[in-house]
């Protein structure tokens, strides 16, 4: 079954429970998914790796939106960001944890031979790559930068 037709079953149980956060979460989906089917390019459909970078955009906006409304104390806006993330989360691969996390990065580390802060684009890339969908670039990079600084 794919993304779109996963979100499109949320949809109608959403909205028969009424349930408003999920129905916006999955609203927020498949409007992405449409507008990513409509790309030149795509031919009106989308593979699993673009269908995981479109949540994880959807996710690390919602992320951003809501840090902002918690600098400006808004918590009505602030809930409905963390509603919508996790509904959105819910379509994504599980997370790794920090210890999960530094781990894979330090087996990496080890088999492209870095040895210092130079060394950073080159665990980077092959981490952002080897870690979609795993774990958030933010969580990769500074996992990175504080292995090879040690």
């Amino acid at each position: 079954m794919s993304l779109e037709e996963k979100v499109m079953q949320l949809m109608k149980e959403a909205m028969k429970a009424k349930d408003e956060p999920l129905l916006r979460g999955v609203r927020a989906i498949k409007a992405e998914i449409i507008k990513a089917k409509t790309e030149p390019g795509a031919n009106g459909a989308i593979n699993e790796d673009a269908e995981l970078k479109l949540l994880q955009k959807l996710v690390k906006q919602r992320k951003d939106s809501l840090e902002i409304f918690q600098q400006q104390n808004r918590a009505d806006l602030a809930q409905k960001e963390i509603e919508e993330i996790a509904v959105i989360e819910k379509f994504l691969p599980a997370q790794l944890s920090e210890e999960e996390l530094a781990n894979e990065i330090r087996s990496i580390i080890v088999s492209v031979g870095a040895a210092s802060i130079q060394d950073l684009g080159k665990v980077m890339g092959v981490a952002s790559k080897q870690l979609a969908g795993k774990a958030d670039g933010k969580a990769i990079a500074a996992t990175v930068k504080a292995l090879l600084t040690q």
